[in-house]
C-alpha cells in the first residue's frame, strides 16, 4: 500500500522536470554600516572603488637616551642592576678624581719649573740689563772726568757694561715669544746700543783734543741713556716681573676642583661600603677597601704636597723675589746717583732745574733725589732680609751710602767755592774720595743680591720637587683604585649566579 508524501503535492511523473530550487547569492550578506550618529552609512555608489581603510598612527619611536634611561630603570629594579650601576658610578669618580688632580698638579708643577728656570732668570736678565746700561753710563762719566788721565779700570768697566747688556739682550731676545711687546723693547735696546756707544766715543775724542764739544756730546749720551734706553730696560723688567707674577699665580693656586672631586668619591665609597654591610653584615670589603685606600692616599699627597710646594714658592717670593726686586732697585739708584754725580762736574751749571723761586743744578738736583731712593731702598732691604747673611751686606751699603753723602757735600762746597780741581779730587780721586764710597755701596749691594738670589733658588727648588711624581702617582692610584671598585663589586654579582 502505497502513501501519498504529505503536503499534497502529487510527486513528479516520468519525464518531468525537476522542482525549481532558490536562488542563493554567491556575496555574502553585509550588515549594514551605521554612519555618525547611529545613523546608516551611505551605500557604495557602484562603480566607484572602495577607499582603504585608515591605518593605526605608529607609536613614537624611542630616542637612544630614552632607551637607554628605560633599561636602566629597569636594572634599577633588581639587585644586580642595582650593583652594577654602583660598580660604575664608583669607578668613574675614581678616574674622575685622578684625571683632574694629575690634571691639575701637572700644571702647577710646570708653572713651578717656570718660576725658577723661566720667568725669574728672565726678570733677573731685564734687572741686569738695566743695571748693566746704566753702570756702563756711569763709568763712561768717569772716564770723561778723568780725560786723558783715564784708568784702564774705568774704561774696562764701561766695555763690560756694554758687553753685558749686549749680552743679557741676546739671552732675553732667546727666551721671549716673537712678536711679545718684550721682543719689540728689545729690538730697540739693540738698536740704541750702538748710537749710545757712538756718541761715547766721539765725547771721548773731543774731550782728549781739548774740545768743549765732547761735553755736550757726552750730555747728549746721557739724554739718550736717561730718556730712551733706561725706561726701556726698566718697562722689559716691568713686563718680565708681571710675567713671574702670573707664573707664581698658578703654581700656588689651590687644586679645589681635585680636591673636591677626591671628597665626593671617598664619600660614594664609605656609602658603598655601608651599603654592602648592611646586606650582608660582613665588614669589610677588599675591592672597595682597596679602592677607598687608594683614592685617600691621593688625596693626601694632593693636600700635602700642594702645601709644601705653597710654602716653598711662597717662601722664595717673601724671602728672595721682592728681596732681589729692592736690592736691584737700590743698585740702579745708586748707578744713577753716581752718573749725576758726575755729570755735575762735566756740566759745570750749564743744566739748570727751577724748584720755586730757586735754580738747582740739574744733575745735583736729580743725585739727591736718587740718594733718597736709595736710602728708601736699604731701609726695605734690611726689613726684608731674613737672617744675617742678607743684613750684614745690607748694613755695610748702609755705612757707605751715609759717607758718600757727607763725601759729596764738600766735593760741592769747593766746586762752588770755585776750586774745581779740588772737587774732581774728591769724586774720582782715590782714597777719601766718593767713588771708594760709592764702590762700596755696589760692592755691598752684589753680595746682598747673590745671598738672595741663592735663598730664592733653594726655596723654590724645594717648593717644585714637592710636586714630583705627583701627576703620575694621582693617574696610577685613580687606575688601580677604579679597579678595586669593579673587583669589590663584581664580588657581590658573583653571589647571584
Amino acid at each position: 500500500m502505497t502513501h501519498t508524501p504529505s503536503g499534497g503535492a502529487a510527486p513528479p511523473g516520468p519525464g518531468a522536470a525537476p522542482p525549481a530550487t532558490p536562488a542563493v547569492s554567491a556575496t555574502p550578506a553585509v550588515p549594514p554600516r551605521s554612519g555618525p550618529g547611529g545613523a546608516p552609512a551611505p551605500r557604495q555608489a557602484p562603480g566607484v572603488p572602495r577607499l582603504p581603510a585608515p591605518r593605526r598612527p605608529e607609536a613614537p619611536r624611542r630616542t637612544a637616551f630614552a632607551e637607554g634611561a628605560l633599561r636602566l630603570r629597569e636594572a634599577a629594579a633588581t639587585e644586580p642592576g642595582r650593583l652594577r650601576i654602583i660598580g660604575a658610578v664608583l669607578a668613574a669618580l675614581v678616574v674622575a678624581f685622578g684625571t683632574v688632580a694629575a690634571w691639575q698638579t701637572a700644571g702647577r708643577a710646570a708653572a713651578a719649573d717656570d718660576v725658577l728656570t723661566g720667568s725669574r732668570p728672565l726678570a733677573s736678565d731685564a734687572a741686569d740689563i738695566y743695571r748693566s746700561l746704566a753702570d756702563a753710563n756711569t763709568a763712561a762719566s768717569s772716564g770723561f772726568l778723568a780725560g786723558g788721565q783715564e784708568t784702564a779700570a774705568s774704561r774696562d768697566r764701561y766695555e763690560q757694561g756694554i758687553r753685558t747688556a749686549a749680552a743679557k739682550l741676546v739671552n732675553a731676545a732667546a727666551n721671549t715669544r716673537p712678536g711679545s711687546s718684550s721682543a719689540a723693547t728689545i729690538t730697540d735696546l739693540n738698536r740704541l746700543l750702538p748710537e749710545y756707544k757712538g756718541l761715547v766715543e766721539r765725547a771721548r775724542t773731543y774731550n782728549r783734543q781739548g774740545y768743549p764739544v765732547g761735553g755736550a756730546y757726552l750730555r747728549y749720551a746721557n739724554e739718550k741713556m736717561q730718556e730712551e734706553m733706561l725706561p726701556a730696560a726698566e718697562d722689559l723688567y716691568m713686563r718680565e716681573t708681571g710675567r713671574l707674577d702670573a707664573d707664581y699665580a698658578d703654581a700656588t693656586s689651590p687644586p679645589w676642583a681635585a680636591i673636591a672631586l677626591g671628597a665626593v668619591a671617598l664619600a660614594a665609597l664609605a656609602w658603598a661600603q655601608r651599603r654592602t654591610y648592611l646586606r650582608t653584615h660582613r665588614v669589610f670589603n677588599p675591592g672597595l677597601v682597596a679602592a677607598t685606600a687608594a683614592a685617600a692616599v691621593v688625596l693626601l699627597w694632593l693636600a700635602a704636597g700642594h702645601g709644601l710646594a705653597r710654602s716653598g714658592l711662597n717662601g722664595s717670593y717673601e724671602h728672595g723675589v721682592r728681596s732681589l726686586g729692592v736690592l736691584h732697585e737700590a743698585r740702579i739708584a745708586s748707578l744713577k746717583a753716581r752718573g749725576n754725580e758726575n755729570l755735575t762736574l762735566v756740566a759745570r751749571g750749564a743744566e739748570t732745574t727751577k724748584v720755586g723761586e730757586r735754580a738747582y743744578d740739574a744733575y745735583d738736583y736729580d743725585f739727591q733725589h736718587d740718594m733718597e731712593a736709595l736710602a728708601g731702598h736699604l731701609a726695605r732691604a734690611g726689613e726684608l732680609a731674613d737672617d744675617g747673611g742678607g743684613r750684614k751686606p745690607v748694613a755695610a751699603a748702609v755705612s757707605n751710602m751715609t759717607e758718600w753723602r757727607k763725601r759729596h757735600a764738600a766735593a760741592r762746597e769747593q766746586d762752588e767755592n770755585g776750586d774745581y780741581q779740588k772737587a774732581l779730587d774728591l769724586v774720582i780721586g782715590g782714597e777719601g774720595a766718593t767713588g771708594e764710597c760709592f764702590d762700596g755701596v755696589d760692592g755691598s749691594l752684589a753680595s746682598a743680591l747673590a745671598h738672595e738670589r741663592r735663598a730664592f733658588e733653594e726655596a723654590a727648588t724645594g717648593g717644585r720637587d714637592a710636586l714630583t711624581g705627583l701627576p703620575q702617582g694621582a693617574a696610577g692610584l685613580a687606575v688601580l683604585g677604579a679597579a678595586g671598585a669593579v673587583l669589590g663589586i663584581g664580588r657581590r654579582l658573583s653571589e647571584y649566579r
